[in-house]
């Protein structure tokens, strides 16, 4: 039995440019090392993730690290598969060239995206938990893959944006260097309210809200004698991490402002109109009897 094994085993099956015979169990020691590099290239990946995630470095340069790592030990697996076989990656010179040109033409936006998704790991304009805007989506950047990147959107659907298109096309990273953002909140109150009051009161909203950074500072500005209102604008930097939070701090200071405003008997204004009536005659206006209940059965 262990004969006929040791026969099968060494069963040549071609030989190498090289001169050298392939037998079949060659073939099967290649087979074996590719899957257990492939596995092991991530295991060592994820082990070498959770270890670097416990540092102070961000989650898309763990991420640099766990996808150099795998793509490294895959290729230094490849080439020893090759050196079990005898074929020198010579060999390969002719090979590659037609592969490269089948590939150029038949899978332009795979390579394209491929590619992309490492310029994006290089050069960082957009990175893992970054905050963006891609046309008239808003989300949560969670993974670079190597064709495509996933995004969470606000209302929690996940978006898969080909690489290249994050290249190519406008986009509004709202975290890429910091995350301070200077946002409006804008409210009218009505003619003869004390203006100078009413400055002090929107500005002791804003710097109550624990959000608003005092620096740079916030401001109050009377922008306008409106229509139905005097118009007051509050300009203010929060440090949030998107357009919810953003909304939320904007939401807590009207509450504020309102709070305010009804304490120091200061009154929000809403639109009025005056109607006027031009006749030459005189108007008779009267009042007509409401209809009588109906009568009780």
């Amino acid at each position: 039995m262990f004969a006929d094994l040791k026969t099968f085993w060494n069963f040549i099956l071609t030989t190498a440019p090289s001169g050298q015979s392939i037998t079949v169990g060659q073939v099967l020691s290649v087979i074996t090392l590719l899957v257990i590099g492939y596995y092991g290239s991530r295991l060592v990946g994820f082990i070498l993730g959770q270890r670097l995630a416990k540092t102070a470095l961000r989650p898309d340069v763990v991420h640099i690290f766990k996808r150099v790592t795998f793509f490294t030990i895959l290729l230094l697996v490849f080439i020893t598969a090759l050196g079990l076989l005898g074929i020198p990656l010579t060999a390969f010179a002719f090979a590659t060239g037609a592969l490269a040109i089948g590939i150029g033409f038949g899978a332009q936006n795979i390579i394209n995206n491929f590619i992309s998704g490492w310029i994006l790991m290089a050069e960082r304009p957009i990175r893992i938990d970054d905050f963006i805007e891609i046309d008239a989506w808003q989300g949560t950047v969670e993974s670079v893959g190597n064709r495509s990147t996933r995004i969470r959107r606000t209302d929690g659907v996940h978006l898969l944006v080909p690489n290249s298109q994050l290249l190519e096309r406008t986009v509004v990273n709202w975290t890429l260097v910091d995350q301070l953002i200077r946002t409006t909140v804008r409210v009218g109150v009505e003619y003869g309210s004390p203006v100078r009051r009413v400055s002090e009161l929107i500005m002791e909203a804003v710097t109550q809200q624990t959000q608003v950074r005092t620096s740079p500072s916030p401001s109050v500005v009377f922008e306008d004698f409106g229509d139905n209102s005097l118009v007051f604008d509050t300009h203010f930097w929060c440090d949030v991490t998107g357009e919810k939070l953003l909304r939320e701090v904007r939401s807590d200071i009207r509450f504020r402002i309102c709070e305010l405003f009804e304490a120091n008997d200061i009154v929000v204004a809403f639109p009025q109109r005056d109607v006027h009536l031009d006749t030459k005659n005189a108007l008779e206006i009267r009042v007509l009897p409401s209809d009588p209940p109906p009568p009780n059965n």
